[in-house]
């Protein structure tokens, strides 16, 4: 009987320690989760903190820019109004000298066979024209770039996408043109109405994704491997249904890898070198769709392809 009593004892003591390491390990796991949930909620809020931050410099620097180059711009686009009249003038007071005066001095004459008067008068207009369609083009950029930002507008209103988007290709004008290669784009527009969101954030959205685009294109096409093919764009937009508007921007760059694919949203990862990306783009911009808008986004890639991404939202 004692030795049963004792089998017993160590049977019970062995149960209890069995127990005990099951409880521990099953708080230890616990805790590993309660601890990785908690470092994934750190890297979103400092994503942020560095996109708040990042759009609060760029709200800044578009309203010094667009403050610094509207005031110039506007006493130029006012002022040639005036300068095209005055020139007319004196430009006919020349021909009613000229009528009657038909035997000019000769010293009249050899200025005005100097100065090519007949090409000034002939070119004058068209300097003019120039300048006024150069100012007319640097009103547009402003005129994007305050629709980009949506200046002192951070709540959410009813916005039209197709301008949005537009004002993103403008400021995006010198990568999508570059020396190394011309990038087509192409805008197939459907119907839209007015959509209810946040104008600045949904913009910083397609932003990423076409810099992206644009990253994937110069990696296929900067060396001229595939000089047959064109480096291409495509943006499209249709109305849903259920009060749903779809947005989808596909380039035919190197594509995705599809060990990454289920990645690219994950907060700072990214496949370009030290230096080059910070891998918060697409997260910031899932939060933006999927929290703020209570919309969809997705990635559908095919290596060496390209790669589309699908926006959702609801009107």
């Amino acid at each position: 009987y004692e030795q049963q009593k004792s089998i017993l004892k160590i049977f019970a003591a062995r149960a209890g320690a069995e127990i005990e390491r099951q409880l521990a390990e099953k708080a230890l796991k616990q805790q590993n989760i309660y601890l990785q949930e908690t470092l994934e909620k750190l890297q979103k809020t400092q994503a942020q903190l560095i996109h708040a931050e990042k759009m609060s410099g760029l709200g800044q620097m578009v309203a010094g820019v667009a403050h610094e180059m509207n005031n110039p711009v506007t006493f130029i686009s006012c002022n040639l109004k005036y300068v095209n009249e005055y020139t007319k003038y004196l430009l006919d007071l020349v021909h009613i000298f000229q009528k009657n005066s038909p035997n000019l001095p000769y010293e009249i004459a050899a200025k005005i066979e100097e100065i090519e008067l007949d090409y000034i008068e002939e070119d004058f207009p068209k300097l003019l024209g120039s300048i006024a369609r150069g100012a007319n083009r640097i009103s547009e950029v402003v005129k994007s770039l305050r629709i980009f930002s949506h200046l002192d507008e951070a709540n959410i209103k009813h916005v039209d996408i197709h301008a949005g988007i537009n004002s993103t290709l403008l400021i995006l004008q010198a990568r999508l043109k570059n020396q190394r290669f011309h990038i087509e784009v192409i805008k197939d527009y459907g119907e839209l109405p007015l959509v209810h969101c946040y104008a600045s954030a949904l913009n910083q959205v397609i932003m990423n994704i076409i810099n992206n685009a644009i990253d994937a294109l110069e990696t296929k096409f900067y060396q001229n491997k595939f000089t047959e093919e064109q480096a291409k764009i495509c943006i499209r937009t249709e109305k849903l249904e259920n009060d749903w508007i779809g947005i989808y921007i596909s380039d035919n760059g190197l594509g995705i890898k599809e060990y990454n694919c289920s990645k690219i949203f994950d907060p700072f990862f990214t496949t370009k070198p030290v230096g080059q990306g910070t891998g918060l783009g697409l997260s910031i911009s899932y939060q933006i769709i999927v929290e703020h808008h209570k919309g969809k986004i997705k990635c559908i890639s095919s290596p060496e392809k390209g790669s589309e991404f699908v926006i959702e939202i609801p009107i």
